[in-house]
């Protein structure tokens, strides 16, 4: 069999996959929309009574609009064992891979939604910050006394600006692409509606994770039908703390150019500041979120997905814990090896990034958009029957 034979296998058993996670959509939301017992727990259901049938491209809207608090999974009479075999969370989240890789950037990389898993994120990292570590040995000794702190004299800084910048400037575009094609495909011309309006619900249930308050507020269900605000609480670390480094390195570019300020900065500076906080934030959220993907209920999760989850929290917190090590140990002879171990998962980070979990966090936030839009527009289900 050829290369081209092989890609043409695993399009057509992608496309069977793709068929058949939509078509399970389409039954088990006819059940719900007949019952709608749990119309008041999150945006799925109000969403779902809008529609009596379901195309691929609600599939992949509602899907990408469901969180996973699995409310709804405890609260069904229809739920597995029973005949019917309800389980939505699961089923929406096989189609939400599904957009992921049905919209990637280039469209042949969304196979790597399949394997991107712990293993390749380790491989990937590891493997770069063996590259940096044997380049500072080809230019001496990986222990230097004399260069505590001077980060640009063991790699420079144009060189670090040019290859990371590079490598986060496709990670964006790669991702602007996919959900401009998702956001293509799910959305429709409508009534006007006040934009401004719209964004402004989205990007707050997006900021506070409203859909994480499960369907009355008190969390998700995880291991069992016990209610928590755990995981709502670890995604807030760990959203928080990649914005606030985020935000720190972005301080940090400003120094370097706009005022001629070079790192090292004081422990005590903006930069420093901001990357401790969030780095913190990035500590405890990826552990407290992958404690709770080890004890998850697995009717709850998409097992094939676990792979892809853990190895992108994974990263965050190994990219957060050298990071760490780094700064409170820069002024020692260590600093060259953690140095280049810290960069290596980064680049590792900025290399997966849009065929990783990060992308859920972009296709959610259209998604959440799309149903504040449509909440201000006329239900086209109640105009039919009246």
């Amino acid at each position: 069999m050829t290369a081209i034979d092989d890609l043409s296998h695993l399009a057509r058993k992608a496309s069977e996959e793709l068929d058949a996670n939509v078509m399970e959509v389409d039954r088990l939301l006819h059940i719900c929309n007949a019952c709608r017992y749990c119309e008041s727990f999150c945006a799925v259901f109000p969403a779902m009574t809008r529609r009596l049938d379901f195309n691929v491209a609600d599939a992949h809207y509602l899907a990408n609009l469901c969180h996973n608090c699995s409310a709804c999974l405890y609260a069904c009479q229809y739920a597995p064992p029973h005949d019917f075999g309800v389980n939505l969370p699961k089923t929406l989240a096989r189609v939400r891979r599904d957009t992921y890789i049905n919209y990637a950037f280039p469209r042949a990389f969304g196979e790597m939604y399949r394997s991107n898993g712990l293993a390749v994120a380790m491989a990937t990292s590891i493997g770069i910050a063996l590259f940096l570590i044997a380049t500072i040995l080809s230019q001496g000794s990986l222990f230097v006394h004399g260069l505590e702190g001077e980060f640009y004299a063991i790699f420079p800084h144009n060189t670090l600006a040019v290859v990371f910048g590079s490598a986060f400037g496709f990670s964006v575009i790669a991702l602007a692409i996919g959900v401009t094609r998702f956001w293509r495909r799910v959305s429709e011309p409508g009534t006007p509606v006040a934009m401004g309006s719209a964004i402004g619900e989205a990007a707050t249930s997006a900021l506070t994770l409203r859909y994480l308050g499960g369907g009355h507020g008190d969390g998700c269900n995880n291991e069992n039908d016990a209610f928590s605000l755990w995981r709502r609480r670890f995604h807030h670390f760990t959203f928080y703390g990649f914005m606030l480094c985020f935000a720190s390195t972005s301080v940090a570019t400003a120094y370097h150019y706009l005022f001629g300020l070079e790192a090292p900065y004081p422990i005590f500076s903006l930069p420093v500041a901001l990357g401790t906080a969030g780095g913190i934030g990035l500590l405890i959220g990826p552990a407290g979120l992958l404690w709770l993907s080890i004890q998850r209920n697995d009717l709850q999760t998409d097992e094939r997905q676990k792979p892809m989850d853990r190895g992108f929290i994974a990263l965050l917190f190994l990219i957060s814990l050298t990071g760490l090590a780094l700064m409170f140990l820069r002024d020692t002879s260590w600093m060259p090896l953690l140095l280049a171990i810290h960069l290596g998962f980064v680049m590792g980070l900025f290399l997966t990034l849009p065929y990783s979990k990060f992308a859920h966090g972009i296709f959610r936030c259209a998604a959440l958009l799309k149903d504040a839009i449509e909440k201000r527009r006329p239900n086209p289900v109640q105009a039919g029957s009246d």
